[in-house]
Formats: structure tokens, sequence, C-alpha cells
């Protein structure tokens, strides 16, 4: 079986690391370049910088942002927010992103997945889907969750999938910053019904919630923000939890 992940979420706002609950109520999580280097050093086997307003405020994503903590970081590096073409991903890449999330615009025209994958190639291409479940049915949002698109979850993401997306990466905005767990029923159904890798992500806690989104869930990578970023969780102390319960780890 191979190495599940764990990955640590950089959510970037005015260049600062922010965190919320239900995606409102943002509060200062320290600053990127420091936690990203931590986190590297820790053994974190992915960081993931997401630009949360960039989409909404209709701008680029920092770019020199992202190139001071690809220079402190020696773990792959994926970046999100403000991705609209082309020429966005490769200013990215250049600043030592491996990999691009992509979430409104490739909604807004999911052509952008063709191309990116078509260019670049699929193992670039990560899909970001913010879903919010309502009477047991998960619809997809755009803008930082803040407009939903009507787009079913599986429906979605099975056509990205088709389309060249390497992966998806799956917050459940009920999950988000509750510290519950993730939603291991809808990350399982998705595991089920795509090839590609499957990243949970919205409402790690405690070390158990990512246990069972590994174990239940079937995820491949589990994501989490706050509890790593306010030392709640080590990460070397969650590797060791999770290989103690039969997840596969890279220590």
């Amino acid at each position: 079986m191979l190495a599940k992940r764990i990955i640590p979420c950089l959510d970037i706002k005015d260049g600062q690391t922010v965190k919320g609950t239900n995606f409102v109520n943002l509060r200062q999580a320290g600053d990127p370049v420091e936690l990203a280097s931590m986190y590297s050093e820790q053994g974190a086997d992915e960081l993931v910088f997401l630009d949360i307003t960039a989409s909404f405020e209709g701008r680029k994503t920092f770019v020199e942002l992202v190139r001071r903590i690809a220079e402190h970081i020696s773990i792959p590096f994926t970046v999100g927010g403000g991705i609209h073409e082309l020429s966005d991903v490769a200013r990215l890449l250049d600043a030592g992103a491996d990999k691009v999330s992509v979430n409104s615009a490739a909604l807004r025209r999911p052509a952008l997945i063709d191309e990116i994958a078509l260019h670049f190639g699929s193992q670039v291409c990560v899909l970001a889907v913010d879903a919010k479940c309502t009477e047991g049915v998960w619809k997809c949002y755009l803008n930082g969750g803040r407009v939903e698109t009507g787009r079913e979850l599986m429906d979605w993401t099975h056509e990205a999938q088709e389309r060249g997306a390497g992966e998806v990466l799956f917050t459940s905005m009920n999950h988000d910053g509750v510290k519950m767990g993730y939603a291991n029923e809808a990350l399982a159904q998705l595991s089920d019904a795509l090839s590609i890798p499957i990243i949970a992500s919205g409402g790690a806690g405690q070390k158990e919630h990512f246990r069972d989104a590994f174990l239940l869930g079937k995820a491949d990578a589990a994501l989490a923000a706050s509890v790593f970023h306010f030392g709640e969780i080590k990460i070397p102390e969650l590797k060791s939890y999770l290989c103690a319960q039969g997840v596969p780890m890279r220590i």
C-alpha cells in the first residue's frame, strides 16, 4: 500500500496565514514562511498554499510570497488562488510551486483543467472543491465558499478527472474548522468513484480524525491547518501514532 500523506495548509489573506471556522471568522495564525519552513523540517509530506481571497478580490496569487516559501522548503508544494489561465500556472511553477490548485476558475471554465493537464501534465493539476452538504446533497461553491454553483460533488469531480485533473482536494465546508472529524462518508464515496488520489480537508481536531480519514474515508492524504499552526498536534507524533494504527506513513 502506498504511504499516506500529511499536508499542512497555509490559508493566506493579505500575505498572512489565517484560519477560520466554516470559512468565516478568520484569525491570524503566523508568518507563512516560518510555518512552511517548520513543517518541512518536521516531516510534512507536502505543503499547500491557498490565497483564499484572490478569486473573490479578482487578483493574482502573491507570487513573491510563493517564491520565498519555496526557497525554505524541501517538500512538494501546491499553490492555489487566483489561477485563471496557463500564464498564471507558468508564473507559479517558475516561482517554485510543484503543483497548482484550481477551484473557482475551473468551475466557471472547466476547459482550464484540460489546458493545464495538456501543457504541464496531470500531476500538476489539483482540483480543489469546496462543498457543503444540504439535505443530503453535496453542492460545490465558488469564491472561497461564498457562491453556490449548483454542481454536485460527485458529478463535478468525475468530470474533472476525465478532463485530466491529477488529484482532488475536497474540503467539507460543514466540517471546516469545527475539529469534529473529516467528512468520511463523502470521502469514501469519492475514493470509490474516482481513480485519482483524494486529499481530505476540513475537520481535523485530534489524531484519531486523521486515522479515520485514512481508514474509513479511504483518503490518500489528509490536510489540516489550525491543529498544526497552533501546535495542538505535532507532525512527527501524528505520524508515529498513525503508523501504530496500521496507516502506512513516511517517517
